[in-house]
């Protein structure tokens, strides 16, 4: 009994053909699944050798629940004679984990539960041995146990749950989605694979094929907007559907998609809107919607005015996104002209399905009425842009041109004028309040300013706070009153080289007026330079002039400018003429003509450098000059007197500091102020410190030899230091070193003469000279032939 159902199972067993003298024999096996096989000898035999196996296919039945294992067969050799010399061995799959089998007997179980979906049939190994020696009795065989199917799987839809989308309306009978339920049981046996479908829910609306799962609809006229969506559950049973078979189920979501079926309507069959006057052109003054049960593009409207008194005043476009009809305004309303408009207008469906013309006309019409309401308005200019032309020759106060504006409104305001200054900052304009007579303020100026564009105001006297605005533009004619001028400023050059005859510069001019008929310029050297010996002037007839030397042979030397006045003369009426001066520079030329110096001025010209440039130069000169006079002068200053009272006892003596070995003779500079300080007396604490400053110091000492004792000399020095130190106005000089005081801690001891034992000490400074060549000088100083009596002098 297994899930249900009940199965029986006949083994057959019947005797097995002996092959020969001897054989291995599967017993137990049903009666048309016997099969005999027959092994030859080795080769090369006299004879055939009968093959001693008979085997064939062992069969199992899946799920067996027992409490016993299951028998499934039995191995037998005909070299057993039962006297337990030989052992039955199992090998391959599933040996000794699921088959055993008794090696005395050969018997064959199934000791565990066996699935044929996971597992169809298990390839085995059977092998005759002699117990004791555990030599083959018989070659190793195969043969298979294969795996009865019963029906212990249901149908399952793998690819559930479906959706599908089919157009309302439908006939009956229109596909709608295919179903697939699948069954693990073995499909070539029995009918535990064999599927049929039936629809559990959906009915009437859907009905599904028994053998192919092709689901259609059953009714006619499924209205979509009735009802959307519905959901089937189908069923698939095996066993061709009979009692005891398996059994699953899906569900199919069935949307219904729509078709244009619907026509359009109005809710209402007439509309009534307020428009205000004032509303700009371009404007939504009214939105109407027709209705349509449709969606998506079946849903989409097109509107139309059919007919009214407002055909070219208002327009109606649908809306994209609502499918409303906007009602928009083409020109400019007016309450005082007419108070109110009536419109036709039609809805209809932009796509139609000519299926369903039939239910009715796929359009509907409406009445709007449109009222029109008062609103205060400003003044109205009769021409919003007007132009206006002007001489700039005009006098203060000539007439322009006047405007006029009007109060739309019944109320009939009277309007005063005024220009908006914001656009005329210079205030060349003034107009009559009253009237809109626009004059001149000031003289015009076309070469300034060619065209005005200024805003007149227009305030209701009534109502201050009504403004209209209207824009006037001004044009600015042209009068003759420009002479004509280079038209840029000439560099001529002229080499020395210059034959007679030959052109060296041409000239253009340009006037600032415009004449209609365009401009033509006359050139001509003024009356003082007519007879000049050196150049000439021809006049090239288009606007242009050349300038010609008379002769050759000019020099730098002799002469490097020449100044040509040149007369350039307007055809305007009047005519106007200006005389304009050609510098005219001598240069020395290279053979192609091409200036190479044209004098100091020119050289410097020529390098790039205009005028400022080299003024600027100049000046960063002289006061880079400036500045070294100032720091020499004050580098002068910082020199210190020596402090020996006499030249003549001034024996280098500055050494710069006793106690340091490095710099030797030629370190005579400045040096830090910490070699006054250390001394072997305690300073006073809170002094301030003072280290860029030299005092005056007066003779250190009347008399040529010190005292033996040197504290009168270093207070002296301590008390010269703290003078310096609160002395703001002491120069910043590091002189001190001179009459610095070695202490007592230097290496080589004192070699002043300061602390000199007498004035007739025969002391030998000949060691000075192993102290190595920074010590050289004072070796020479100190030696044998100076010393002792050096500072006794």
């Amino acid at each position: 009994h297994l899930k249900g159902s009940v199965h029986f199972v006949f083994i057959v067993l019947v005797p097995i053909w002996e092959m020969g003298c001897s054989g291995l024999t599967l017993n137990s096996v049903p009666l048309h699944q016997v099969r005999m096989y027959q092994r030859s000898g080795e080769e090369g035999a006299h004879h055939r050798q009968r093959r001693s196996w008979v085997w064939n296919q062992f069969f199992v039945l899946e799920e067996y629940m027992g409490d016993e294992p299951l028998y499934v067969g039995k191995l037998h050799s005909d070299v057993d004679k039962g006297e337990g010399q030989v052992k039955y061995v199992l090998n391959g799959e599933g040996a000794t984990s699921i088959f055993t089998i008794d090696e005395n007997t050969g018997d064959i179980h199934a000791t565990k539960r066996l699935d044929r979906e996971e597992q169809a049939y298990y390839t085995l190994r059977a092998q005759a041995r002699h117990r004791h020696t555990n030599l083959p009795v018989e070659p190793e065989s195969e043969f298979v146990i294969k795996v009865q199917d019963i029906n212990d799987n249901e149908p399952k839809f793998l690819d559930g749950p479906y959706s599908a989308r089919v157009p309302e309306m439908a006939p009956v009978g229109t596909s709608v989605v295919t179903v697939v339920a699948t069954d693990a049981d073995d499909p070539t046996y029995g009918n535990s694979a064999r599927v049929v479908y039936s629809i559990l829910e959906g009915q009437p609306y859907f009905s599904v094929e028994p053998r192919t799962g092709v689901v259609r609809t059953a009714l006619p006229n499924m209205d979509r907007e009735a009802r959307e969506q519905y959901l089937l559950v189908i069923q698939a049973k095996d066993m061709v559907g009979q009692m005891g078979g398996l059994s699953g189920t899906t569900s199919v979501t069935v949307t219904l998609t729509d078709v244009n079926d619907n026509p359009p309507h109005f809710s209402r069959k007439s509309y009534q809107f307020s428009v205000p006057e004032s509303l700009p052109v371009a404007t939504t003054v009214a939105k109407i919607k027709a209705l349509d049960s449709d969606v998506g593009p079946n849903a989409e409207m097109e509107y139309r005015i059919v007919d009214g008194d407002g055909l070219g005043l208002f327009r109606i476009t649908p809306d994209p996104d609502t499918q409303e009809g906007l009602i928009t305004l083409q020109k400019g309303l007016d309450f005082e002209t007419k108070s109110s408009y009536t419109l036709r207008v039609e809805a209809s469906n932009r796509n139609i399905d000519l299926r369903f013309l039939s239910l009715g006309p796929f359009s509907d019409t409406a009445t709007v009425r449109l009222n029109v309401q008062n609103v205060d308005e400003p003044p109205v200019f009769s021409s919003p842009f007007s132009k206006m032309v002007i001489s700039e020759e005009a006098t203060v106060g000539t007439t322009i041109g006047t405007i006029f504006a009007h109060d739309p409104d019944s109320t009939n305001s009277p309007i005063r004028y005024s220009i908006d200054r914001n656009t005329d900052l210079e205030r060349f304009f003034n107009i009559d309040a009253t009237t809109g007579v626009i004059s001149t303020a000031k003289p015009l100026d076309r070469e300034v300013n060619a065209v005005h564009n200024i805003t007149i105001f227009a305030t209701e006297i009534l109502d201050p706070l009504q403004v209209g605005k209207g824009v006037v533009l001004i044009t600015v004619t042209d009068i003759n009153d420009n002479a004509p001028v280079f038209a840029i400023e000439y560099e001529t050059y002229l080499c020395e080289s210059a034959r007679p005859g030959q052109v060296i510069e041409t000239i253009s001019a340009v006037d600032r007026d415009q004449p209609q008929s365009g401009h033509r310029f006359f050139f001509s050297l003024t009356a003082e330079a007519a007879g000049n010996l050196n150049f000439t002037l021809r006049d090239n007839k288009d606007n242009t002039a050349s300038v010609l030397t008379k002769r050759g042979g000019f020099q730098r030397r002799h002469q490097n400018m020449y100044r040509l006045p040149v007369l350039i003369m307007d055809n305007g009426s009047p005519a106007l003429s200006s005389t304009n001066t050609l510098s005219i520079r001598v240069c020395d030329c290279d053979p192609d003509g091409i200036p190479q110096s044209c004098g100091s001025e020119n050289s410097m010209l020529s390098a790039g450098l205009s005028t400022g440039a080299l003024i600027a130069i100049l000046a960063c000169i002289l006061t880079l000059l400036v500045l070294v006079l100032l720091i020499v002068t004050m580098q002068r200053r910082r020199k210190k007197e020596p402090l020996i009272l006499d030249e003549e006892r001034d024996v280098r003596e500055n050494i710069v500091r006793y106690d340091d070995e490095g710099g030797g003779e030629e370190d005579t500079e400045a040096f830090d102020m910490v070699a006054l300080r250390n001394l072997n007396v305690v300073r006073e604490s809170g002094s301030k410190n003072r280290r860029d400053v030299t005092p005056e110091v007066p003779t250190l000492f009347s008399s040529s030899r010190p005292p033996p004792d040197n504290g009168i000399f270093r207070e002296f020095i301590w008390d010269r230091l703290k003078e310096a130190d609160v002395d703001p106005s002491a120069p910043p000089y590091d002189s001190l070193q001179t009459y610095a005081f070695e202490g007592s801690g230097s290496a080589a001891e004192s070699l002043s003469s300061l602390d000199s034992l007498s004035i007739d000490s025969e002391q030998n400074y000949d060691y000075l000279s192993d102290w190595g060549p920074r010590f050289k000088k004072l070796a020479d100083l100190y030696g044998h032939s100076n010393g002792g009596n050096l500072f006794a002098s």
